[in-house]
């Protein structure tokens, strides 16, 4: 009996043997090709040319959250190059900030409306409110739909392959953890899109068979209150089963370092933090200093707000959207040089402002 249950045994390890092999080589494929530099212009290069004096209003979700403020820095630099004024209106992480600032945005009568950082469902009032008054809409990170949204009124969303995103964060801590990572997984229920980038982190995580400990529902606006406390507490529940960090993006790792530190992890100990967009300024300076994150799936936030100006200047001028999804970058200490030196920032070498700008006649 002994000896047929090694057996079975032995037959069992052989047969997973190949297929953990193959799970490792695709997971390491996978963030290689997103470790690489982004060289080459794979965006539009035909549209309408720029629509003159236009002024549109950028809906903030929150300007303390770094993918946000990226975007909106992304949107005032190609306005400036399009030929538009811009007003923003800061949310300020609030239900109630975001539905006092949609209301100004109406009272402005603006040409085009950004929604910026905040889910499309919880000011559907207000957006067909706009829908009505004629004012073409675009998104960033509105919700789970890539593009076009008429659902919620939007012209466009635009973000990179959320689903993508999640499944290569997870595949890298896979990777790291040698087949073996034990996660956290940090979210916000608050958004559809951060629901739903959680999700797949713990569909990947398990389809490779590592192990998800937790999975963490708390409020990005509350992060720099709950995240030190919720931090330590982890660590008392999960010890070094604790592995890997993953979180829907950066803002959860602003404040998790000093709890970490206190509990005498060093800053590329265990748990390695690992975010799922979007590539801030901060994650960006942890990781060039091997401070309390490891890695960050970066967006191009700067590219992504001149292509929300390209957007709006198509739906203004009644042509149709012109389908770009934006590259993402898995960003690591090894690779962050790529991204200009000491900037902070994912900021592709595609040339992208001059494809623009050529689109819109401005060149």
């Amino acid at each position: 009996m002994l000896r047929r249950t090694l057996l079975t045994t032995a037959a069992a390890f052989a047969l997973a043997a190949p297929a953990f092999a193959d799970a490792m080589s695709d997971a390491k494929a996978d963030v290689e090709k997103y470790a690489s530099r982004v060289t080459e212009w794979d965006g539009p290069t035909t549209g309408p040319k720029a629509a003159e004096g236009k002024t549109i209003v950028v809906l903030a979700g929150d300007m303390k959250n770094g993918g946000i403020l990226g975007a909106t820095n992304g949107v005032q630099e190609a306005a400036k190059a399009i030929g538009w004024e811009v007003r923003v209106l800061d949310g300020a992480g609030s239900v109630q900030s975001r539905t006092s600032a949609f209301g100004q945005a109406l009272a402005l009568k603006p040409d085009g409306i950004v929604i910026n950082g905040f889910d499309a469902n919880e000011q559907q009032a207000a957006l067909d409110e706009a829908t009505k008054a004629g004012i073409p809409m675009v998104s960033w990170h509105s919700g789970p739909v890539i593009g076009a949204d008429p659902g919620h009124g939007l012209f466009v969303n635009v973000s990179t392959d959320a689903m993508e995103v999640s499944k290569v964060a997870a595949e890298w801590a896979f990777v790291d953890a040698g087949g073996k990572p034990g996660v956290v997984i940090f979210t916000d229920s608050t958004y559809t899109i951060a629901i739903a980038k959680a999700d797949k982190i713990k569909e990947t995580i398990e389809a490779l068979g590592g192990t998800v400990l937790e999975y963490v529902d708390t409020p990005i606006a509350d992060t720099s209150s709950r995240m030190p406390t919720l931090t330590t507490a982890l660590l008392q529940r999960h010890g070094d089963k604790w592995t890997h960090s993953l979180a829907i993006n950066d803002i959860y790792f602003d404040f998790m370092g000093p709890a970490l530190a206190s509990a005498g992890i060093p800053g590329d100990g265990a748990p390695l933090a690992v975010a799922a967009g979007d590539g801030s300024e901060g994650a960006y300076q942890r990781i060039r200093a091997g401070q309390y994150q490891a890695v960050t799936v970066a967006e191009p936030l700067n590219l992504q707000g001149w292509q929300l100006v390209d957007e709006l200047n198509r739906a203004m001028q009644g042509e149709p959207a012109s389908g770009y999804i934006s590259p993402l970058h898995v960003v690591t200490q090894e690779n962050v040089a790529y991204d200009g030196g000491d900037r902070n920032t994912f900021d592709p070498e595609n040339g992208y402002r001059d494809a623009y700008k050529r689109i819109w006649g401005k060149m």
